[in-house]
């Protein structure tokens, strides 16, 4: 064999060699796959869905097996939107919504939906209209949690067939024409004067309630003294009573003439006098009581 042939055997030998490794190199690119922590990879076999590789390293058939779909399994956020609804009492609102979702099942995401954004926008909004339609627009204002929870709930059993998990949904603002805000203003007005007029006629009617009190108890006190007093006159009048009772007529004859010294000296003790005339019964009764205190002096 020539010095040729020999070169040529060898070149030939060598280039299956380099052949050889360099399908074998290509194999092992396309048959393993690493995917990402924040991924997923959608693998079809001549255009159908063959498997869906989970983050890590992972083998496919090389030339038969292609990674068709890359999704990303991270949360995401729709855009915020705005949509108009009308409450039960007939009330135009502009609700601001934004969603929150995930992606659990790929395969379902790709072969079921075109747009998932556009499709899960869609939903809410349906889905807020509806519900709004049924509140009046107090209920919305006050009841915002309940509200945004009913919408999460609804657009998570619609869009189950998608392989889609909603985190989130938010209702950020509900915004009135204004119209409506000019007379929810008045009537805010009107309430709040209500109110003052209420606490200004309560105010009056406990000033009554107390005046009446303080009259009652002012009442009360004199029909008190009265009585003490009645009691008083009351314990003064048996008291000569049970005198008479006991002594007869001498304590009443003893009372009387008493009460006429009594007199007397009053009248002649009196700064504008300078003579007392006296008649002879006066002096009379003056004897009488004389005796009567020194006998009773006895």
């Amino acid at each position: 064999m020539s010095l040729d042939q020999l070169a040529l055997q060898f070149l030939s030998e060598n280039t299956f060699i380099v052949l050889l490794a360099a399908f074998i190199i290509i194999c092992i690119m396309l048959g393993v796959r690493i995917v990402p922590q924040s991924e997923k990879f959608v693998v079809e076999r001549f255009g159908r869905l063959r498997s869906v590789l989970g983050p890590g390293i992972n083998l496919i058939v090389p030339f038969l097996d292609k990674v068709a779909h890359k999704i990303s399994i991270l949360e995401r956020q729709l855009p915020n939107a705005t949509q108009d609804a009308i409450t039960a009492d007939n009330v135009l609102v502009q609700v601001e919504t934004s969603v929150f979702y995930r992606i659990l099942e790929p395969e379902k995401t790709v072969y079921r939906i075109r747009d998932v954004d556009g499709a899960i926008a869609t939903t809410v909004a349906g889905m807020v209209r509806s519900e709004i339609g049924t509140m009046e627009l107090d209920e919305v204002q006050s009841n915002r949690s309940q509200l945004i929870s009913q919408i999460k709930k609804l657009v998570e059993s619609a869009v189950d067939d998608w392989g889609i998990e909603v985190t989130r949904a938010e209702l950020l603002d509900v915004n009135l024409d204004q119209a409506t805000r000019d007379a929810m203003l008045q009537q805010l007005n009107a309430e709040r004067a209500r109110r003052a007029q209420v606490t200004e006629a309560e105010g009056a009617k406990r000033s009554v309630e107390l005046a009446a009190d303080a009259e009652l108890y002012a009442a009360e006190q004199i029909a008190k003294a009265r009585r003490i007093e009645a009691d008083a006159e009351a314990y003064a009048t048996g008291v000569v009573a049970s005198a008479i009772a006991n002594n007869g007529m001498e304590a009443a004859q003893y009372q009387v003439a008493l009460k006429q010294v009594e007199a007397l000296t009053a009248l002649g003790s009196s700064s504008g006098s300078q003579t007392v005339v006296v008649p002879s019964s006066a002096m009379d009764a003056f004897g009488d009581a004389f005796k009567m205190l020194k006998g009773g002096s006895k």
